[in-house]
């Protein structure tokens, strides 16, 4: 079996032969290979220890000696080598109390997570391919090497790694993998946010993901993310749904582009009907005021998990806007985008459709339809440029000042009162109606607090 190596990588491995030592490229550039993906990062493991593999080469960069790691550059690129090792002691279910560098490949295979990545080759070698991991490619099946409970003791981040893989290759979950994630997912307490958010992000942005469920089976979100525990337990009683709330977030997300704002927002959009359901008397469930709660809910979990503030911004928008209907005409789209606020378009309509697809049948097309008038609004008036904020307004409140009306809240209240008259109809936002606008309301509203020019 024959693998291309890079040249860069090939020169490494050469080079390090050539001094003597073993060296093979390793892990999930292997395993992307032998499925015919691209490597996103070529990693290099070596019987070298990390003064001799700086001794070997000109020019490298100690990012992690003490376990072994040094970045060896090859003219701007810089490739991982790392010593073979052998883990000591975990304490923090993450990270090794010391390592031990050895000189066997098949110790430093033995350490790693499942046997797809344990996989290692070299143009001398060929494929070392001691725990199967050929055979659990072929079988499309997530494995721990050896024994499973020990693997995600070691290092408790695994367990979500184990979903991970599965939803962004299309694989299973081996049985007794399962069954130690479910005996060890509280584990994961111990794991920084920042890490759990990078997995949980890769899962949800991936071809596969409906995964979120399995993280709900294997009992991860239990402790990483228990309002979503709470989703997949409420029912929907209602005619416009067919799933409980959690099933029909999965279904969602299967309905929608794979990016991390638009899948966040949908995994979030309805993280508050549990709270907010309430069982009427014509005999079914309702979610009252459940998007602007989930806008709110939304934002605290992602500070939890340490998202960004962009990236939080964005979703809770889109969030809290999701279930906000206009009439889909002009001058109630105009505020709704001014409500909703402009960034959250058009992503807002992709977020409105995944929604739609994942409930029931019942009044689908009616749905549809209107969602289509409603962007169809929502174009026509961005392609006529139409005011949209303070900013765009014909008249600023220097123009104001200048004819007599004081700097201050008087003034700022003014300006908003002739915004929503240019909300209402965007032929009034010239600057001659909107001064003499302006004349009237101050001289009806604030009469006697300055003189008008």
């Amino acid at each position: 079996m024959i693998i291309a190596l890079p040249k860069k990588v090939g020169f490494i491995i050469d080079t390090l032969t050539q001094a003597g030592y073993e060296a093979y490229a390793v892990g999930g550039c292997i395993r992307d290979s032998m499925m015919g993906r691209i490597p996103k990062d070529w990693d290099i493991t070596t019987s070298a220890k990390p003064p001799e593999v700086k001794a070997v080469f000109p020019k490298t960069i100690n990012t992690g000696e003490k376990h072994g790691t040094v970045t060896v550059m090859v003219g701007r690129e810089g490739f991982e080598v790392t010593t073979y090792r052998i883990d000591g002691e975990y304490e923090d279910s993450r990270h090794p109390k010391e390592v031990t560098f050895t000189p066997d490949l098949l110790e430093d295979l033995k350490r790693r997570d499942f046997t797809i990545n344990a996989m290692a080759y070299n143009e001398t070698a060929g494929l070392v391919d001691a725990f199967d991991g050929l055979k659990d490619l072929d079988r499309k099946v997530i494995r721990c090497v050896g024994d499973s409970r020990q693997r995600f003791e070691e290092d408790a981040l695994r367990m979500m790694r184990a979903v991970r893989f599965a939803a962004e290759l299309g694989f299973s979950i081996e049985e007794s993998t399962q069954e130690a994630i479910r005996e060890l997912s509280s584990d994961l307490e111990n794991i920084s946010a920042e890490r759990i958010q990078a997995e949980l992000v890769k899962i949800l942005v991936s071809p596969h993901p409906e995964r979120m469920r399995t993280l709900y089976e294997l009992g991860i979100t239990h402790v990483i993310l228990p309002e979503f525990d709470a989703m997949m337990q409420t029912e929907q009683n209602h005619p416009h749904h067919m799933y409980s709330v959690g099933e029909h977030t999965v279904a969602a997300l299967q309905q929608i582009a794979d990016d991390k704002v638009l899948r966040l927002a949908m995994l979030f959009h309805d993280v508050a009907k549990p709270l907010c359901r309430t069982s009427g008397e014509d005999g079914f469930d309702h979610f009252y005021h459940h998007p602007k709660l989930g806008g709110r809910l939304a934002r605290e979990i992602m500070r939890r998990l340490k998202f960004d503030n962009n990236t939080t911004d964005a979703v809770c928008r889109l969030v809290a806007g999701h279930d906000d209907n206009p009439l889909p005409e002009e001058k109630y789209v105009r505020r709704a985008m001014v409500r909703i606020g402009i960034e959250a378009y058009p992503a807002i309509f992709e977020i409105k459709k995944a929604d739609i697809l994942s409930q029931s049948w019942y009044k689908r097309s009616e749905k549809l339809q209107y969602l289509e008038e409603y962007r169809a609004c929502y174009l026509r008036i961005i392609k006529a440029k139409q005011c949209l904020t303070l900013k765009e307004l014909a008249v600023t409140g220097t123009d104001l000042i200048a004819i007599g009306i004081r700097p201050g809240p008087d003034l700022g209240k003014l300006l908003q009162e002739l915004f929503g008259e240019v909300l209402e109809d965007p032929d009034k936002n010239t600057k001659p109606y909107l001064i003499e606008k302006a004349k009237t309301i101050y001289k009806q509203e604030f009469y006697g607090k300055g003189s008008i020019n």
